[in-house]
C-alpha cells in the first residue's frame, strides 16, 4: 500500500516536467516567431535594391541614347557642309553667264519692214542661252554681181540675251526707189552676227535709186542688234 504514493507522486512530477517543457517550447517558438520577421524584412530590403539595379541600368541605356543623339549631331555638321556647297553654287547671284551667239546656232532670216524701205531681218537662237551686242554686217548683192556694205547709223548697240527658242531684230533701212526706173536691184543680201566671221546669205528683193551713175548703195544703214522695240 505504501507503493501506490510514490507512483504516484513520480508520475505527478513527471507530467510536471512535460507541462512545463511544452510551456518552455512554446516560448521558444514565440520567441523564434518575433526574432524571423526581421529576416523577412531583411530579405526583401535587398528585392527592393534589386529592382532598383535594373532601373539604374536601364538609366544607362538612356544615356547611351544620349550618346548616339551625339552622334546624331555630327550629321548637324554634313548640313554645314551643305551650306558651304550652296554657298558656292550661288556665287554667281542667279545671273546666267553667257558666251556669244554662234552663226551657226541661229536662224536668220529677212522680210519687209513696215516702213518703205526698211528690212527687218531676225535672229533666232536654236541652241543654249547666248549674247548678241553690235552692229552686224550686212552686205547687199546686186543682180549685176556687185556687192556693197551697208553703213552703220548713229544708236548706240545694247547687249541682248537670247534664251533657247527666243527672237531678236535688227532693221536695215534702204531708200525708196523714186526715180520712176529700175534702180538698182538688190537680189540678196549676207548678214554677219555681232563678233562672228561666219555668214549666211539671204535671198531679197529691193530696188534702191541711183544717183550720180553710181551703184554704191547710198543711204544703206543698219541699226545695232535688238535697237529698238525688237
Amino acid at each position: 500500500m505504501l507503493v501506490q504514493p510514490k507512483l504516484t507522486k513520480k508520475l505527478t512530477l513527471a507530467a510536471v516536467a512535460v507541462l512545463a517543457g511544452l510551456s518552455l517550447t512554446a516560448c521558444q517558438d514565440s520567441d523564434t516567431g518575433t526574432d524571423a520577421a526581421p529576416p523577412k524584412d531583411a530579405a526583401s530590403a535587398p528585392a527592393a535594391g534589386n529592382s532598383t539595379a535594373p532601373s539604374g541600368s536601364t538609366g544607362g541605356n538612356g544615356g547611351a541614347a544620349t550618346d548616339n543623339g551625339g552622334k546624331g549631331g555630327n550629321g548637324g555638321t554634313g548640313g554645314d557642309s551643305g551650306d558651304a556647297s550652296g554657298s558656292d553654287k550661288g556665287s554667281g547671284g542667279g545671273r546666267i553667264n553667257t558666251g556669244p551667239c554662234q552663226t551657226a546656232n541661229l536662224t536668220i532670216t529677212a522680210a519687209h519692214g513696215m516702213a518703205e524701205g526698211d528690212v527687218l531681218v531676225s535672229l533666232k537662237n536654236n541652241s543654249d542661252a547666248c549674247s548678241l551686242k553690235g552692229f552686224p554686217g550686212v552686205d547687199l548683192n546686186t543682180s549685176d554681181g556687185d556687192t556693197f556694205s551697208a553703213a552703220r547709223s548713229a544708236n548706240t548697240p545694247q547687249e541682248v540675251v537670247l534664251g533657247g527658242g527666243e527672237t531678236t531684230r535688227f532693221t536695215l533701212h534702204t531708200p525708196p526707189n523714186n526715180t520712176g526706173g529700175t534702180g538698182l536691184r538688190i537680189v540678196s543680201i549676207v548678214v554677219t552676227p555681232p563678233n562672228e566671221t561666219h555668214s549666211k546669205t539671204l535671198r531679197i528683193g529691193l530696188s534702191l535709186p541711183v544717183t550720180d551713175g553710181s551703184e554704191s548703195g547710198p543711204g544703206v544703214t543698219v541699226e545695232p542688234v535688238g535697237y529698238g522695240k525688237q
